[in-house]
């Protein structure tokens, strides 16, 4: 579970103010949003990485808000991956199990079952370098799983890849997700993908959250013109309240 309660961040001259909102155990939340609005600040705050100025970070009912980020149990993916170029697949994947407790054997097994689940296991003796887009973003997928984070971050994880390939990764987020079980939150500017995905959506803008609820629910009852136009659900028709009934 993800709970974020009253926060206020500051990057800069950007500030995110009052970000309140709950991903469930298990669930699947997206962050949406024009460019600049917070959305990858708010990843970077879950994860450690941007302190608060105030309010709370709760990961599975603990506030982690001080804690470091290597002990909150987080795997991030960001939008160019940043895979170690001097490591081959299977080596990127296991870097996250190195330093824990699990014996080679295991770690070298959890490589492998990632491979397969992931449809990379031909690709494991691989140089990172000349694999495709999505290729790519499998192997960053696998190596922030590889260590059974209890949240997953991600980063715009389709901008880098042709549309053919971001539809069908889609596909296999889903079922990736399902198979492991893990709290996930992951920031788009696609409110297709938000349909598709996810269970919980926030729509940013100038730092604050504009709209929160499930995500057909935000594409069929907007409350504002800003995110009915954002979302695209369609023409925006200005008005003036003449009467209203007793009860709406």
């Amino acid at each position: 579970m993800i709970r974020l309660d009253r926060l206020a961040v500051r990057v800069g001259d950007f500030l995110l103010q009052d970000i309140s909102f709950e991903v469930p155990s298990g669930g699947y939340g997206l962050l949406i949003g024009p460019s600049g609005s917070g959305k990858t600040t708010l990843l970077e705050t879950v994860a450690g990485h941007v302190p608060p100025m105030s309010g709370r970070v709760h990961l599975h009912g603990e506030d982690v808000t001080g804690m470091a980020p290597e002990r909150r149990g987080v795997g991030f993916v960001y939008q160019n991956y940043h895979l170690f170029p001097h490591l081959d697949v299977r080596d990127n994947i296991r870097y996250g199990l190195r330093r824990g407790p699990l014996p080679a054997t295991e770690q070298l097994e959890r490589v492998r079952e990632l491979g397969a689940l992931l449809g990379i296991e031909p690709l494991l003796d691989r140089s990172i370098h000349g694999l495709s887009g999505g290729e790519t973003q499998r192997v960053a997928l696998a190596r922030a799983l590889a260590p059974r984070p209890s949240i997953l971050l991600l980063d715009e994880p389709f901008a880098a890849v042709d549309p053919a390939t971001r539809h069908m990764l889609r596909r296999e987020l889903r079922a990736i997700h399902a198979h492991e079980q893990v709290t996930t939150l992951q920031v788009t500017h696609d409110f297709d993908e938000a349909l598709r995905l996810g269970d919980v959506v926030a729509v940013l803008a100038e730092g604050r959250i504009a709209q929160l609820g499930r995500p057909e629910e935000v594409f069929r009852f907007p409350n504002s013109a800003f995110v009915a136009r954002f979302i695209g659900t369609g023409t925006v028709l200005r008005g003036d309240v003449t009467r209203q009934v007793a009860g709406s």
